[in-house]
């Protein structure tokens, strides 16, 4: 496969760039004047994400604003539970809520598929697609089956993830039930993404930290491989980001045995241990604390050169190591961008 003239898609596939390329994560979002006045609009946050026309736009205004190199589909790792059967809705000031919860087998077996839910991201897609800058990456994504089940067990997102890691050693025949659920439903809808458009695509496994090294190698390595195996199997050419936020010592394992294209990674990594641990030659994104970049000028310039000196020798996307927070200031998304692209 010829390198893509796109610096991120060429960066994931493998062909180290001169200057980074650079995306966030959650870069679409309430950090954004643009966006928290589009939200209120539309009447909060699942109203966004259903209309197709309103997520695009989302989609689209920070590569407006800031000429990102990567543009993140804006949608939420919960569509996928919905498309399974619960009921999702937010509660303002708290976050998502699910129902009913999955904790025994006549929960699981009571869920009805409804994979209408997902039709209003494709469309999403559809339209980034149409508007989109020819030389940015259109980033797809879901969350990896761990994740996912944290929030169709509690209902809701939980620190430590008590009630998936009981029920995990509970009934484990339970656990991979609902897992192989979750992972047949990622593949369809990575698919489907990538049938509308998108050209990568990132697993968030946001709480696979919580897990022993054998329920890591069982509820995120597993299932992770299997999922890149079917779209390796149906799209070879799109590569897979795979995120295991709080992995640590365990990321090596991940990148050798999931099959992943590049490994993001979290701000609690030392960069430097990363290059060393992780194989040769394999994509890294990451992995800016986010509050480095809340805080701004000298912090933040050094906590920037030092990500780019750890990974000068291997493809390198630069992103943070988990998502934007809503009270970062423009003035250092601006900042960063110019420090990473050698202009201050």
């Amino acid at each position: 496969m010829s390198p893509s003239p796109k610096p991120l898609l060429a960066t994931l596939q493998g062909q180290k760039q001169p200057i980074p390329p650079v995306w966030l994560m959650r870069q679409a979002g309430r950090y954004l004047p643009e966006y928290r006045a589009l939200r209120a609009e539309k009447g909060g946050f699942l109203a966004l994400v259903n209309d197709s026309e309103a997520s695009a736009e989302v989609t689209l205004q920070p590569i407006r604003r800031f000429g990102m190199d990567g543009a993140i589909l804006f949608s939420d790792i919960l569509v996928v539970p919905m498309a399974l059967g619960q009921d999702l809705w937010f509660e303002t000031g708290e976050g998502p809520r699910l129902a009913p919860v999955v904790q025994a087998r006549a929960a699981l077996e009571g869920l009805e598929a409804a994979p209408g839910a997902l039709e209003p991201v494709y469309e999403t897609v559809r339209r980034v697609v149409a508007a989109l800058p020819s030389g940015t990456t259109f980033l797809g994504f879901a969350g990896s089956p761990w994740t996912v089940a944290t929030y169709m067990i509690a209902g809701q997102g939980s620190r430590e993830q008590s009630e998936a890691r009981r029920l995990a050693y509970r009934d484990p025949v339970l656990m991979r039930d609902l897992i192989d659920r979750i992972e047949t439903c990622t593949i369809d809808y990575l698919l489907g993404q990538i049938a509308a458009g998108v050209e990568a695509v990132q697993l968030f496994d946001s709480w696979s930290g919580s897990l022993s090294p054998v329920q890591f190698e069982q509820w995120v390595i597993a299932p992770t491989a299997r999922i890149i195996a079917a779209l390796k199997a149906k799209a070879p050419q799109v590569p897979v980001i795979g995120f295991p936020k709080g992995a640590g010592g365990k990321l090596p394992a991940y990148a050798r045995e999931t099959g992943v294209d590049a490994v993001g990674v979290d701000e609690t990594v030392d960069p430097a241990w990363a290059h060393v641990s992780l194989p040769a030659g394999l994509p890294v994104q990451g992995n800016l604390d986010p509050l480095a970049l809340i805080a701004g000028g000298v912090v933040l310039d050094e906590a920037v050169d030092r990500i780019l000196a750890a990974f000068t020798d291997r493809p390198h996307v630069f992103n943070l190591g988990h998502g934007i927070q809503q009270d970062t200031p423009i003035a250092h998304v601006e900042q960063l961008l110019a420090r990473v692209r050698g202009e201050r």
